[in-house]
């Protein structure tokens, strides 16, 4: 029987940090002299990598000043997790992990976060046995390039048929299908579920409870 394979995205998918990147970018700009972006405006970068990102916020920035900026960003961050700030889980997130571990799927993660952030999350309790690979914009070519992808499925042993990409952004969907995937998406994340069918997402999930029933489906047909 072919074990299946879940790569997640952790921001907005796993992970609920849309205040604490909406506030990153603000103080960001706000050490530049930028106009504060509106939280509309980042829910569209998030999922790309942080530098990306930025540019895409601010495309006229030099690239001395987009540098400044990406560092005001992790500054920021760096702030907010030295007076202890962790952003939480969704509810429901870490028992539909265990509950996929405990049924055996393989399990990875494939994030727009650096390698700092993956280790963060990764310290999380119960992360660290349960994800057998982790795959970030530090090690090649951010969403929505297939190459985190292709590392997952090399890391875990999986092929596209048996593997399935879950996230919150078009630019998940975008990944999935360039890497020829299943794309699913979740609802309650930083794009609309109109934005990530558009993107390429085959089904958009209101609950983990309903992703529970898409990927039994997906299971059961890749056995």
């Amino acid at each position: 029987m072919t074990r299946p394979l879940a790569v997640f995205d952790i921001d907005g998918t796993l992970v609920d940090s849309r205040a604490s990147i909406h506030r990153a970018a603000v103080e960001a700009a706000r050490d530049m002299g930028l106009p504060e972006p509106e939280y509309d405006r980042v829910r569209m970068i998030v999922g790309l990598s942080l530098h990306k990102a930025l540019h895409t916020l601010e495309p006229q920035l030099t690239d001395a000043e987009l540098a400044d900026f990406v560092a005001g960003f992790q500054r920021s961050f760096r702030r907010m997790y030295e007076a202890g700030h962790e952003e939480p889980l969704y509810d429901g997130a870490m028992d539909h992990l265990r509950r996929l571990h405990r049924d055996g799927w393989r399990l990875a993660l494939a994030t727009g976060q650096n390698r700092r952030g993956v280790a963060r999350n990764l310290a999380r309790q119960g992360w660290g046995e349960i994800f057998l690979s982790s795959h970030c914009a530090e090690d090649g070519p951010g969403k929505p390039d297939p190459a985190m992808l292709h590392a997952a499925m090399a890391a875990c042993g999986a092929d596209a048929a048996s593997t399935v990409m879950i996230g919150d952004t078009a630019h998940d969907a975008a990944m999935a299908v360039n890497a020829g995937v299943l794309p699913l998406g979740v609802g309650w994340g930083f794009h609309t579920a109109e934005e990530q069918i558009a993107g390429g997402a085959r089904h958009v999930a209101k609950s983990f409870g309903e992703l529970n029933v898409v990927l039994d489906g997906f299971a059961r047909a890749a056995a």
